[in-house]
């Protein structure tokens, strides 16, 4: 199972890292906390202090077309905010 599947790069989430070095990513829907912490700790090699997860449903969404009106959902997902020990950080890009 792939935990981790993108960084959450916003300028919220930069103004956070930048203030209580916590860091957002979008994982696996079904990762668990200690998961989702050996996932960052093995990938990035820094020391977690905690993990914050939030599940958001898909959002509803319409289109009018020609045939009508289309309606869907975007696709659900989880966030989970990483807060790092002291003195430890994360480079998004560093290999840009």
């Amino acid at each position: 199972m792939d935990i981790l599947i993108k960084p959450i790069v916003t300028e919220k989430m930069t103004d956070q890292s930048e203030k209580f070095n916590r860091f957002g990513f979008v994982v696996d829907r079904r990762a668990t906390k200690i998961e989702i912490k050996a996932a960052v700790e093995s990938m990035y090699n820094v020391k977690v202090a905690a993990v914050n997860t939030m599940n958001y449903q898909g959002k509803k969404k319409s289109r009018y077309t020609k045939a009508g009106v289309i309606e869907g959902r975007t696709a659900s997902f989880k966030k989970a905010i990483v807060t790092l020990v002291e003195g430890d950080n994360i480079d998004f890009y560093s290999n840009i």
